[in-house]
């Protein structure tokens, strides 16, 4: 099994390759995975949110036509093996990624920086997914584009800043976050976001509790819309950077909640 979000984007993309003639859009994409969630049990409703205005009824493109750089992944699960909380799927899902980005977005397996819990791969420390982010800005040029998955508990803790309209945060839970803490919105944007290059095409997709607006992006579009509005509470003064790459594609789950007690 895996995590919800994924299958259902996995599905939909699936059954787009094997009907070509077919022309996925950001509507199209949103709302059969939201068909797909249904018939899984499920009642929330993916999101897409943007660091731009996007037109939504336009071809989804994980790679863009223009695109003629390298193409790098950071793939995240963690299933907190031995802990209270622990998930069974998230390893699954960074496969199944892993599998459709080499098999049909031309993604090399020497590009994919994995993270998992399994004793094989990286450790999904918190120390190693900030460092994740880092090298990611590090060795994007413009021309690049990358896709990012996370496949984990996601949190909410009280905002520690005064930034947040709601009071909260919202987080990532690493797989050390008892001893290290939980990665904050606030770091996401100033360590992944903000330095993203001009000219990189960066894709997100969050699959985890409280993931619509963990990458505090000024646009949003929901299956059940039809365009693209303002993200109201985001403010495009800590959108500084490169305003112009970066798509978060989320869907909020009702995940355990004994992590975060």
């Amino acid at each position: 099994a895996g995590g919800a979000c994924t299958s259902a984007l996995l599905q939909v993309l699936h059954d787009n390759h094997n009907n070509p003639g077919d022309q996925l859009t950001w509507v199209s994409v949103l709302r059969r995975m939201r068909d797909v969630l249904n018939r899984m049990g499920y009642d929330q409703v993916p999101q897409l949110t943007s660091s731009r205005m996007i037109d939504v009824h336009q071809p989804m493109h994980i790679v863009p036509p223009a695109a003629t750089g390298s193409r790098r992944a950071i793939l995240i699960g963690i299933n907190y093996i031995g802990q209270q909380g622990e998930l069974s799927g998230c390893h699954n899902d960074v496969k199944n990624i892993a599998k459709y980005l080499e098999q049909y977005q031309g993604f090399q397996t020497k590009d994919m920086l994995i993270l998992m819990d399994d004793g094989q791969h990286h450790n999904p420390t918190r120390t190693n997914l900030e460092n994740s982010f880092e090298r990611i800005n590090q060795y994007s040029q413009p021309g690049d584009v990358v896709f990012f998955h996370y496949s984990g508990h996601g949190g909410r803790i009280p905002d520690d800043n005064g930034d947040e309209d709601d009071g909260y945060d919202e987080t990532l839970i690493p797989v050390d976050f008892q001893r290290a803490g939980q990665i904050r919105d606030d770091d996401i944007l100033k360590n992944l976001v903000r330095p993203l290059a001009a000219g990189v095409t960066m894709t997100c997709l969050m699959d985890c509790c409280h993931s619509g607006t963990v990458m505090d992006l000024p646009y949003r579009f929901t299956a059940d819309g039809d365009v693209m509005e303002r993200n109201d509470g985001v403010s495009f003064d800590r959108l500084m950077g490169n305003p112009e790459a970066l798509l978060g594609l989320a869907c909020c789950f009702l995940c355990l909640t004994s992590l975060l007690q």
